[in-house]
């Protein structure tokens, strides 16, 4: 996974620098499990809610984003805070993250390209499930592109990197381990019209957790994730609420899963 981001750096500068292109009036920047890289335009905030049914686990996952331009569209902070309700029994506030974009590539460009540094708070109960307990840091290199009228895609790249989180006690002692997490997606939207979209997403993961005798352990896993979005358009003010149905892939296993996705954004 380490190779991949240099490969994608080199494709994407050895392809022509492009003239922007004209298209049409679309929504773009609506994505649902995959990150797209623009920026929030210069005094516009957007607040997204998503909430995200684990049917596996019966586990529901509500957060709550909000992206704020820092005097441009260049730079863009943003947080995200979770609440998360385990087993349909048990609930409480997760992690939580502050994100911070650079736009490094924009329309001028052959594509865009927003690279991402968050700092993950361990604002949950890691004791009760609901955090990891240690502070830990993402970082995430999206890049999209659009190519026709009709037709996005956005591409992902990512790491985290949790240090010491506790595991189970073993031998009287507790053990702590740095746990890594890798991730690799990719989507493409098909605009059906300025206001409605079908979407489609793929990733795939490749995470450490620490097993029942203290060493880490990986695994990996794969979500395919067809959905759907729309824009009301109420004067200056944008509302997009989307749904998909994410199927998540192990080895082993293979659940359908619901995402609810509502966004509102505006000028400030």
């Amino acid at each position: 996974m380490k190779r991949l981001l240099p490969i994608i750096l080199l494709l994407a500068a050895i392809v022509p620098r492009l003239s922007a292109q004209e298209f049409s009036e679309a929504i773009e920047d609506n994505s649902f499990l995959i990150e797209e890289a623009y920026n929030q335009d210069d005094r516009v905030v957007q607040h997204i809610f998503n909430g995200y049914y684990l049917s596996d686990v019966k586990d529901m996952i509500y957060t709550f984003t909000q992206e704020w331009p820092m005097g441009g569209q260049t730079h863009q902070i943003s947080y995200s805070i979770a609440y998360q309700t385990l087993n349909g029994r048990s609930s409480g506030l997760g992690d939580a993250m502050i994100n911070y974009r650079y736009q490094l590539w924009d329309e001028k460009d052959w594509c865009w390209i927003a690279p991402r540094l968050s700092v993950i708070l361990p604002t949950g109960k890691s004791a009760e499930g609901f955090g990891n307990g240690v502070v830990g840091v993402q970082v995430s290199l999206p890049a999209s592109k659009r190519w026709t009228n009709e037709f996005v895609s956005h591409v992902n790249v990512g790491a985290t990197i949790l240090p010491n989180v506790e595991g189970p006690t073993t031998g009287g002692n507790s053990v702590r381990r740095t746990l890594q997490t890798y991730l690799i997606g990719l989507s493409g939207i098909y605009l059906v019209s300025e206001n409605f979209n079908l979407m489609f997403e793929l990733l795939y993961n490749y995470g450490a957790s620490i097993g029942e005798s203290g060493s880490v352990e990986f695994s990996s896993g794969t979500i395919v994730s067809p959905g759907l979005r729309y824009a009301i358009i109420l004067g200056k003010l944008q509302i997009v609420p989307g749904l998909a149905v994410p199927i998540s892939f192990t080895s082993t296993t293979r659940n359908l899963n619901v995402f609810a996705y509502l966004s509102f954004e505006h000028p400030f």
